[in-house]
């Protein structure tokens, strides 16, 4: 892709004021930002975006390296605040109410709204067992009966109960990739959070361990509202319902999966999903 090609479309999508307007309210919006920006120290990386993820759905978040995926899922549980020098504005909407508002725990948004990274990041000194727990224990629980049924209802949720109910004191570190995978979402579901971000499960695993997290992300939609960050645009096609596809920084466009991958209404997303860059 020429430099000309970049510096036009660049213009292109800093000039469309349709790339920036806020979105027609979807029924059922579980969480949506509003005119949200975010910086790294002086580097702006999100310019307002607006952009919603239905409940009991899945929403991918789609675009190049470096065009603020991972930022924006960050802001979503405010994950990038903790960054140095990390700062944003605008609006976080959970279920109406703004998650930066004064006063707002940012550790109880993240008990409502769980993360899963890109690298599998099992405690390595801690069981199966106590990585599914880790999460109750820390707020407090210490019933063993609560837990043992956490524990097996996480990792079932997580499609990985039967392949490590005879070794739930093994390390986590022990399991395969795609078990450790696996078991950080089973982490995550735990603490039984209302949305699950996930930044690039999949990213480091084989394909059947992705069609594992892909069977699992559309069985869990029942009960939480996923937003999940992929490059993989077959992947986003299969998994999600809803689309966003972000470029430097900026929404470009966003709507139904089927709807976007189909009939793209800008010829930036049309450009992108053909592969003729990014």
């Amino acid at each position: 892709m020429s430099l000309t090609l970049v510096q036009a479309e660049k213009k292109q999508s800093l000039s469309r004021d349709e790339a920036i307007q806020p979105l027609k309210t979807l029924e059922n919006s579980k969480v949506r930002t509003e005119d949200l920006n975010a910086w790294y120290g002086n580097n702006q990386v999100l310019k307002n975006l607006n952009v919603e993820a239905r409940e009991h759905s899945v929403t991918a978040i789609i675009g190049p390296s470096g065009c603020g995926k991972s930022t924006f899922i960050r802001c979503l549980n405010r994950m990038h605040e903790l960054v140095p020098r990390a700062r944003t504005s605008g609006r976080v909407i959970l279920d109406g109410s703004d998650i930066y508002s004064k006063g707002v725990d940012p550790v109880t948004i993240r008990r409502r709204v769980g993360m899963v990274f890109q690298k599998p990041n099992p405690f390595p000194t801690m069981s199966v067992y106590d990585n599914v727990a880790a999460g109750l224990k820390l707020n407090g629980e210490r019933n063993h009966e609560v837990l043992d049924r956490a524990v097996e209802r996480s990792l079932e949720l997580a499609f990985l109960w039967d392949e490590v109910k005879g070794d739930l004191d093994k390390s986590g570190a022990s399991l395969s990739g795609g078990q450790q995978q696996r078991l950080c979402i089973a982490r995550a579901l735990a603490v039984e959070p209302e949305v699950i971000l996930m930044d690039e499960p999949c990213s480091a695993l084989d394909p059947i361990a992705t069609a594992k997290i892909e069977e699992l992300i559309a069985s869990i939609k029942e009960n939480y509202t996923v937003v999940i960050v992929t490059h993989n645009m077959q992947q986003a096609a299969r998994v999600s319902d809803f689309t966003a596809f972000l470029y430097l920084g900026q929404l470009i466009e966003y709507g139904e999966t089927t709807s976007l991958f189909e009939n793209p209404v800008e010829e930036l997303t049309e450009r992108y999903l053909t592969g003729k860059f990014g």
